[in-house]
């Protein structure tokens, strides 16, 4: 599925979702504050003015809030992957260790790009389980990103977005358990 049907429909199944079910204004921090509760990793602050700049998640039920946080998320990796290119032709960065790291950083948004548009397919297709597991490597992704400049005694360039692309996918797995049915044993 292309990126612009997977926008194309997102935006539609947030559209149903809103006129179906007519949430209270406060979902978006009702929802942000149990995450921060259920996780010592997640940031309120974060999540709510992540979640709130989006006009149409104020209409959202959690299905679209967790499709919101994905859509988010691809918005980040796909930022950050047009950053490190640009990082990469900056002659200012010497060291061969600044220019390994951010050639693996490449790989890793370059496929946690794909990973989340994967993952936002599962969640419309109501693979939950695929949807958490795509997430969730993306998580490690982002902290994998800023492990290999940690390990090689560089600053990374790119620590706020790995930041927040690790907070984004933590925030969509908390509503995506939360918004995600329960199945009798």
């Amino acid at each position: 599925m292309s990126q612009s049907s997977l926008l194309f429909l997102f935006f539609f199944v947030t559209t149903i979702s809103a006129v179906a079910a007519t949430p209270s204004n406060d979902l978006i921090d009702q929802t942000c504050k149990k995450c921060e509760n259920q996780s010592i990793i997640l940031n309120y602050g974060l999540c709510s003015s992540a979640l709130g700049v989006i006009p149409v998640s104020h209409a959202a039920n959690l299905q679209g809030l967790a499709l919101i946080a994905m859509e988010l998320a691809l918005e980040n990796a796909t930022t950050t992957r047009s950053t490190i290119e640009k990082l990469m032709d900056d002659e200012n960065l010497a060291t061969s260790s600044s220019r390994a790291c951010l050639r693996d950083c490449l790989e890793l948004y370059s496929d946690a790009a794909w990973r989340i548009m994967s993952s936002i397919g599962a969640f419309l297709s109501e693979n939950y389980e695929s949807t958490k597991t795509g997430m969730s490597s993306v998580m490690e992704a982002a902290s994998t990103c800023q492990r290999g400049f940690a390990e090689t005694g560089e600053v990374s360039p790119l620590t706020k977005e790995n930041y927040n692309l690790f907070q984004l996918c933590g925030i969509s797995l908390c509503i995506i358990q939360m918004s995600t049915p329960v199945t009798p044993s």
